[in-house]
C-alpha cells in the first residue's frame, strides 16, 4: 500500500447539513441543524480517491490521458457524526493495481477542536478509460514491464 495522501481537505459548511434536526448526546433538549449529510461525504470520498488514483498512476509512468471511471464503492459505515465546523481529510492510498483498474483506500478523518475523529473508510475501484475510443473501452493504467 502507498503512503497516505491527503487528497482533499475541507471545512464542512452548513449547505453540508441534513435538512433534518438531529439531537446529539449531551446536547440538551434542544435540536441541532449540524449534521453533515452522509451523500456529501460519499461524494468527497468518490472525488478524493479519483484525485489520489490519478497521481498514483501518473507518479508510476501509466497512461497519461485515461480518465477513471467508479465501478465501486466498497462498504461505507458511519462510525460518528460530522459536524458543520468539522475540518474533514480524506486520506488516500492505493490498496491494489490491475491491469485496466485501481483500488484506492479513503480514511475519513473529522478534526473538530483539539479532537480528531475517524468519521468512515471505504475502497473505491475504478477503472481507466479511452473517452475516445469507440464504448469507452477500459485502457492499461500502467505500461507493461
Amino acid at each position: 500500500m502507498s503512503e497516505p495522501y491527503p487528497a482533499i481537505r475541507l471545512v464542512m459548511m452548513p449547505e453540508h447539513a441534513n435538512p433534518v434536526p438531529t439531537i446529539l448526546p449531551g446536547m440538551g433538549p434542544h435540536p441541532l441543524y449540524g449534521t453533515i449529510f452522509g451523500g456529501v461525504i460519499l461524494s468527497y470520498i468518490d472525488m478524493a480517491g479519483s484525485i489520489a488514483a490519478r497521481r498514483e498512476i501518473t507518479l508510476r509512468g501509466g497512461h497519461p490521458t485515461a480518465l477513471f471511471v467508479t465501478v465501486a464503492i466498497n462498504r461505507v459505515e458511519f462510525k460518528t457524526p460530522v459536524l458543520v465546523g468539522d475540518v474533514v481529510s480524506f486520506n488516500c492510498s492505493v490498496a491494489r493495481i490491475g491491469r485496466t483498474s485501481i483500488t484506492m483506500k479513503i480514511d475519513v478523518m473529522s478534526e473538530r477542536a483539539a479532537e480528531t475523529l475517524h468519521v468512515t473508510d471505504a475502497e473505491v475501484v475504478y477503472v481507466g478509460i479511452d473517452p475516445s475510443s469507440e464504448g469507452r473501452r477500459p485502457v492499461p493504467l500502467l505500461p507493461a514491464t
